[in-house]
């Protein structure tokens, strides 16, 4: 049968319960395993792989799909569940015995769902279908290794690189590198030189230090980590987190406060031709690599520069994030699964990704920037595959790539939610002028550090 008509697009039928029920349900069953599946590369497949959480929809996903499709064979039928992957309803199919075979999820959701018996550890996958996981961006592998093994494997990365608007930097007298990370006090007092504001309304945001998402950034920028390696400890309070949030908090504050600055932020045509960088009402900013792609179509001519973000040692830096392919506890087909997943991440589907983006930018007469893919290998191989869009674009492009490389992730642990619901409802107390930040950050250490003892004690029991 022809592969583009296998693949169907279903609902996931079965109303969720709440969250916390959901959670007991999952841990409570202890998961179910994956049936003590034999992974075999070259083992003919047969049945149903259902795919929960992805929704393939551009030539990036769909091209990747087809060589899956071919390499799960004829006998596997492909159906994907409509829209992004919701916990809940998830946690309720794997505590109800019908999971889908596959799921696809964000990486610093893998350590909980592992904790909870909701997904498999992969090292038998890994084996059988004989994949290297040493091809993988580091960063991407430890966010996806819980208590020494492989839940999930990873796909896609997103990084952040600094952007900038080059005529307002001119303007104020500062070059890029006082806006990268390097200098704290550079930057500053290039915020200061850079925001504009007339009767007590901002006209100009001079920088943007994109707070509460980013504090691990800048935490790692001071040369602190949020969380232990062993992802046992928070480390919340530490002095150098303590400081991080209070400079980059001092940004907004220099610049009328956060609600000031984030009204005025979200007034922008952010994925538009009046974007705050085509516009002239944004001076710099880190921000995710993938908006490199939206400036150059909707504003490729507006006046831009770019670099990587730096720590205050000067070295690149970046905190990755990314997705992850992951088998449910009590999959019905943990082996396609299995082979989903590797064939969804080897460098011949991202080599059929980027030829099919590469064609489409050319028929648009756009340059090709790459994709970072959280396969190392497949990334080298897309960087040949770059064409030029002339400067700025391709000083974008090399700081992207220098980024990726430079990447951390905050590892795996089995309250990752409450963990990051911790930190920032930190930031946003001391955002919203309800607390100092040593005060809010000390308070979230304690919830963080709670949920952690209390979720790796009844990992531990079990």
């Amino acid at each position: 049968m022809d592969i583009t008509t296998r693949r169907t697009v279903t609902a996931f039928g079965g109303a969720a319960a709440t969250a916390a029920l959901l959670v007991g349900c999952a841990v409570g069953t202890g998961g179910q395993g994956d049936g003590g599946a034999q992974y075999e590369a070259d083992a003919e497949l047969t049945g149903d792989l259902q795919v929960m959480g992805f929704s393939g929809v551009d030539e990036v996903a769909t091209s990747r799909m087809e060589l899956a499709e071919q390499e799960l064979g004829a006998d596997v039928d492909v159906s994907l569940i409509e829209g992004e992957l919701d916990l809940q309803q998830f946690l309720s199919a794997v505590a109800s015995g019908k999971p889908p075979a596959v799921v696809y999820a964000n990486r610093n959701q893998i350590g909980s769902l592992a904790a909870r018996g909701a997904i498999v550890p992969l090292d038998s996958c890994i084996e059988g279908e004989s994949i290297d996981t040493s091809m993988y961006v580091p960063a991407a592998l430890e966010q996806v290794t819980f208590d020494g093994s492989v839940y999930g494997i990873p796909e896609f990365n997103s990084i952040q690189i600094t952007m900038a608007n080059a005529d307002l930097l001119a303007d104020a007298g500062v070059g890029i590198d006082a806006v990268n990370g390097s200098d704290w006090e550079a930057m500053s007092a290039a915020n200061d030189a850079l925001a504009s504001a007339s009767g007590g309304r901002l006209e100009v945001i001079g920088v943007d230090s994109k707070l509460p998402e980013f504090l691990p950034l800048w935490a790692k920028s001071n040369g602190a980590d949020l969380i232990s390696e062993d992802g046992r400890t928070a480390q919340l309070d530490d002095p150098a987190v303590v400081e991080a949030l209070e400079w980059a908090v001092s940004i907004y504050d220099a610049q009328g406060g956060f609600s000031d600055v984030k009204a005025y932020r979200d007034s922008a045509d952010f994925f538009g031709a009046g974007n705050q960088f085509a516009t002239g009402v944004l001076g710099a900013m880190p921000m995710e690599q993938w908006y490199v792609n939206v400036l150059n179509d909707v504003s490729p001519d507006a006046p831009l520069a770019f670099d990587t973000v730096h720590t205050r040692d000067g070295d690149t830096v970046a905190y990755a994030s990314g997705s992850a392919w992951a088998i449910p506890s009590g999959s019905p087909n943990p082996e396609a699964a299995c082979r989903w997943a590797r064939a969804m991440t080897s460098v011949d589907a991202w080599e059929a990704a980027a030829n099919a983006r590469l064609e489409l930018r050319e028929a648009e007469s756009k340059p090709f920037t790459g994709i970072l893919t959280g396969n190392a290998e497949a990334d080298a191989m897309i960087q040949g595959m770059v064409t030029s869009g002339g400067e700025p674009w391709d000083t974008a492009v090399d700081a992207m790539y220098e980024a990726n490389e430079a990447s951390f992730s905050l590892p795996a642990n089995p309250a990752d939610a409450e963990f990051t619901t911790a930190m920032q409802d930190a930031v946003n107390k001391v955002l919203n002028g309800q607390a100092e930040p040593q005060a809010a950050l000390g308070q979230a250490q304690e919830a963080a550090q709670k949920a952690l003892d209390d979720a790796w004690a009844e990992l531990e029991e079990r």
